[in-house]
């Protein structure tokens, strides 16, 4: 007969990369419609998932997250000033969530950024044991692509 031994220090170091990876947000951008915009819309990266702050008028605001597994594509759209970020979710009815009035190198930043993070799930890496600055130009580097702009 087989019995199980629960390893409590296993489980706890695994609760504590966990915590560590649900907290940290990588990088952050905002859009920016001119001349002002009161209610800018954000997208926090962090390590699992991505969130979405829209906000409307009267401080009322909506937030979405999308975990980085469910991610199916990112992609950007260039105008003569900004960038759209397109982020296609497998898991929302409405899958394409859109990200107007982005700088155009925030926005090719944050989708290397998302494009390699998706790659780290793929692969099943455990991106705790990096710092925050370590794990960006890993991203980062995974993901050199050339993108015309």
């Amino acid at each position: 007969m087989d019995t199980i031994i629960d390893n409590p220090v296993s489980d706890k170091v695994v609760v504590a990369g966990l915590v560590r990876k649900s907290n940290r947000i990588l990088a952050s951008i905002s859009t920016h419609k001119f001349p002002i915009d009161l209610f800018p819309d954000t997208l926090n990266v962090e390590e699992g998932r991505i969130t979405i702050i829209t906000r409307n008028f009267f401080f009322s605001s909506q937030v979405r997250s999308v975990d980085i597994k469910n991610i199916a594509n990112v992609f950007i759209n260039v105008a003569p000033f900004f960038a759209q970020l397109v982020i296609v979710s497998k898991t929302f009815t409405e899958n394409e969530i859109r990200l107007k009035y982005l700088w155009k190198e925030q926005a090719v930043e944050i989708r290397r950024i998302i494009e390699g993070l998706r790659t780290f799930v793929s692969e099943g890496i455990d991106t705790s044991v990096y710092t925050k600055k370590e794990l960006i130009a890993k991203l980062k580097e995974l993901s050199n692509i050339e993108i015309v702009t």
